[in-house]
């Protein structure tokens, strides 16, 4: 899939609804490295260089949610370089934040981290297109040992002072309830293509990426729609050309998916309530 208007497909920005929103935007800041941009009692965004990739929404009454339910698994946070992968890890030694986890996943090395309110989150750089391994369509994309030594010794001279310019939302990984109806959403209306499964676990991208969304039922499978009020997951943005949202919403027509038109885009739901908001603007071209 590709954009006819020249944009790139990726995502833009991910909402999160939290109880308590000094500690959630802390941790973002501080052990993720994001950078404030604006906010007041309700509301948190951060980001870098003045573009948000994360919106925080503050409920008190929310009900906390199951890690067993439909919604996010991880959002996953793309640095520019290995290097500056390797001082946020040298960083991350020195203020020990709680990373749960470490992989080598041939196309990309990342590190896992759990925010206050138990949303995922991975902090990762990519390798080389160029060595990526495609096979009939799918990239090797295994699980391996992350070699930190390694890594941090490509850290250079400079300081970690948070995320770099050209840092983005990478992907998004999500729980569902069942794999064919996941993929019968996020292929079949939304039109990314699959590029790689794992047992229980689908990746889809666009325009030759490994993955823009995963969708998985480790911990989830069977999982009804959501409910709401919840916090977790509130909305997740892609930024796309023109035409993107159009065919999304006329595959959407044909399958009976709910889908509303917006001034510049559309805003449509998959089979567990998540939504996902398609934003069709020149002015919000992807960096890189």
């Amino acid at each position: 899939m590709n954009s006819t208007s020249g944009q790139k497909t990726g995502i833009g920005k991910v909402t999160l609804t939290v109880n308590d929103l000094d500690r959630v935007s802390g941790f973002y800041q501080e052990a993720v490295g994001l950078h404030l941009l604006r906010g007041d009692a309700s509301a948190v965004e951060l980001g870098v260089e003045g573009k948000t990739l994360l919106e925080l929404r503050r409920d008190p009454t929310a009900r906390r949610r199951s890690h067993r339910e439909a919604g996010l698994f991880h959002t996953a946070f793309l640095l520019p370089s290995r290097a500056d992968l390797a001082r946020w890890v040298q960083h991350a030694m020195k203020t020990r934040p709680p990373v749960v986890g470490a992989s080598d996943h041939a196309v990309s090395e990342a590190l896992y981290l759990a925010d206050p309110e138990g949303n995922g989150v991975e902090i990762y750089a990519d390798r080389p297109v160029l060595s990526w391994q495609w096979k009939n369509g799918l990239v090797h994309m295994p699980s391996d040992p992350l070699d930190i030594d390694a890594l941090v010794a490509a850290r250079g001279s400079d300081e970690w002072r948070g995320f770099p310019e050209g840092s983005i939302v990478g992907h998004v990984h999500l729980q569902v309830g069942a794999i064919p109806a996941a993929e019968a959403f996020y292929a079949d209306v939304l039109g990314f293509a699959v590029t790689s499964r794992y047992p229980g676990g689908t990746f889809y991208a666009a325009d030759g990426y490994h993955h823009h969304f995963a969708t998985n039922i480790w911990n989830s499978r069977g999982a009804a729609q959501r409910t709401y009020p919840s916090t977790g997951l509130a909305d997740i943005e892609i930024l796309a050309g023109d035409n993107f949202a159009a065919s999304a919403k006329s595959r959407a027509d044909e399958t009976g998916t709910p889908a509303a038109e917006r001034p510049q885009g559309l805003t449509i739901s998959d089979p567990w309530g998540i939504q996902i908001s398609i934003v069709s603007s020149a002015a919000n071209n992807l960096k890189g």
